[in-house]
């Protein structure tokens, strides 16, 4: 990969650029959410790159999927210990 195949970070920002006509349609409230999700998915992008992926979408996905559950189990965790301290109300995260 790299020489003669693009890698997964070139896939990336080719995906990006593809998607650029949406985020420039998007609110302005909204563009810094759709680059952080790209930004997360080059987070995890050399395990990615080292799976190899044929479809560079799907990776792609996962990775952005896998950067919320990273930080669903972070926020789980404040939650847990500010409700051990008292600081604030242990509400379950639901989708209601």
């Amino acid at each position: 990969m790299g020489r003669t195949n693009p890698t997964y970070r070139d896939a990336v920002r080719r995906l990006e650029a593809d998607w650029e006509p949406m985020r420039r349609a998007l609110r302005r409230e909204y563009q810094s959410d759709f680059d952080r999700l790209f930004d997360r998915a080059r987070s995890v992008a050399d395990a990615a790159g080292h799976a190899n992926p044929r479809d560079p979408e799907r990776a792609l996905l996962l990775s952005i999927l896998l950067a919320h559950e990273t930080e669903l189990r972070r926020l789980r965790a404040e939650l847990e210990s500010d409700a051990g301290t008292g600081e604030r109300d242990p509400a379950p995260l639901t989708d209601e």
